[in-house]
């Protein structure tokens, strides 16, 4: 006899925890198997990519558990998030366009009078369980409940520092729609998301929500949430175009030529969001340095620096890979000095309008592990390999190493007690260790898994 067992399988799922999600079936499956980005039973990256770790692991671990190194990882003071309020989230913004980083991947934008919430994660933990994983290194700058309404909530992939189940149940309670790449509909699904405010794309398909237009763009990168990943759920990256503005947010992925395309297609952009953390030598094909996330930038400007800003993603929240916790920020302001690109790196929680200026202050120097020199003339001393900090005129000028004042009383959370929240470059738990600096971060191996 041939064929599954229903009994087994409803077994199967019943012990399967809620935060693996589900997996396609059904219409859901069929619409993924006619997809030209599926071939010999999963989906596949525009160029290829390895997913699995590169070189040899036994000097990986012996970098990411050296004391001095896991030290470097977590910040050695208090992330100073900014004390944004109801009411300030409340007036619109003059410009049209205002974005809030709101740590690692969460983007609260702003455009043309519609709120899009990109990847939010709110838990506390990068892991579908309450007590393993890496946990926050500071708090949610703003609860959910204080966030205002949503027009759209879009998600670049299924990894746990992207989707969160406990997010989306919150968020379900409100009016949102949830725009997903293809296939990720079936976790949102068995969390109570109703399928008539969903949305599942393919790369290239578009959709309109409040008058805005969401497109799903390619991304080199990979998926899973179990302990067995099928590469049955997309990757995307996405463009979000209004009547007068429009965005790019890069979800998860490493550089490929596609950035140019995406850039003649649908650009230039007002802004990008692009992934510059969790970076490593040992999965350079899925995750950028800063150097590449900023040539990503500049790709998807039509090569033009000039245009537009960059907003860096993907740092400064979990503890994800082997770069100290404030390389992310110091390589990109580098390369963007280098490049005569626009950036922003803002702290979490800080509204800005790209038009009506950028935050500029370096605030993650006072609080990095290992103090930052800063040369004269502002440029910062790189590691080998980093782009040259000097560039053209009205780059940023970071040169007061002096943190900021006034910083916010971050004790507590404002997070759901006891969320659980994403992971390393695979999406899957890692195992607890010793705490960083603030007791904010659990080193977890961030092993991708093929």
């Amino acid at each position: 006899m041939t064929g599954s067992h229903p009994t087994r399988s409803r077994l199967a799922a019943a012990l399967r925890p809620a935060a693996f999600g589900a997996d396609p079936a059904g219409e859901r499956m069929e619409r993924i198997r006619r997809s030209p980005n599926f071939a010999n039973g999963v989906f596949v990256n525009p160029v290829g990519a390895r997913t699995a770790p590169s070189g040899s692991m036994l000097k990986f671990a012996a970098t990411y558990f050296r004391k001095e190194e896991r030290i470097r990882r977590s910040p050695a003071g208090t992330v100073p998030v900014h004390p944004t309020t109801v009411a300030d989230l409340a007036v619109p913004p003059a410009s049209g366009l205002r974005l809030t980083w709101m740590g690692h991947s969460s983007v609260l934008a702003e455009v043309d009078g519609r709120r899009v919430l990109f990847d939010p994660v709110w838990g506390q933990r990068c892991s579908p369980f309450a007590t393993v994983g890496p946990k926050r290194m500071h708090p949610v700058p703003v609860p959910l409940r204080e966030l205002g309404p949503v027009d759209a909530v879009v998600i670049s992939h299924d990894h746990y520092d992207h989707l969160d189940m406990p997010t989306i149940r919150a968020l379900v309670r409100g009016r949102a729609m949830f725009v997903v790449p293809l296939g990720v509909g079936a976790h949102l699904e068995r969390w109570g998301v109703p399928a008539d405010r969903m949305t599942e794309l393919d790369w290239h398909e578009s959709t309109e929500v409040a008058g805005l237009v969401l497109t799903a763009t390619p991304a080199r990168h990979f998926c899973g949430r179990g302990l067995r990943n099928a590469q049955h759920t997309l990757w995307a990256s996405w463009v979000v175009a209004g009547p007068e503005h429009r965005v790019y947010h890069s979800g998860d992925t490493g550089y490929f030529p596609g950035f140019a395309d995406i850039g003649a297609t649908y650009g230039p952009f007002d802004a990008t969001m692009i992934q510059i953390g969790a970076y490593s030598e040992h999965w350079p094909d899925i995750h950028m340095t800063p150097e590449e996330g900023v040539r990503a930038h500049v790709d998807l400007q039509g090569g033009d620096p000039a245009k537009g800003v960059m907003l860096p993603i993907h740092w400064g929240t979990f503890n994800l890979a082997p770069h100290p916790w404030e390389e992310p920020a110091e390589g990109t302001v580098a390369a963007t000095r280098a490049a005569g690109a626009n950036v922003a790196v803002p702290r979490p929680g800080q509204p800005f309008e790209p038009v009506r200026g950028l935050p500029l202050d370096p605030w993650w120097r006072a609080i990095a592990a290992r103090p930052v020199t800063v040369l004269p003339g502002g440029s910062v001393p790189q590691p080998a390999g980093a782009a040259d900090p000097s560039g053209p005129a009205g780059a940023a000028d970071l040169s007061d190493p002096s943190g900021p004042a006034g910083a916010a009383d971050l004790s507590g959370s404002s997070g759901p007690s006891g969320a659980s929240g994403p992971s390393g470059p695979s999406g899957t738990p890692g195992a607890t260790g010793a705490t960083g600096a603030t007791g904010g971060a659990d080193p977890a191996m961030p092993i991708p898994q093929p």
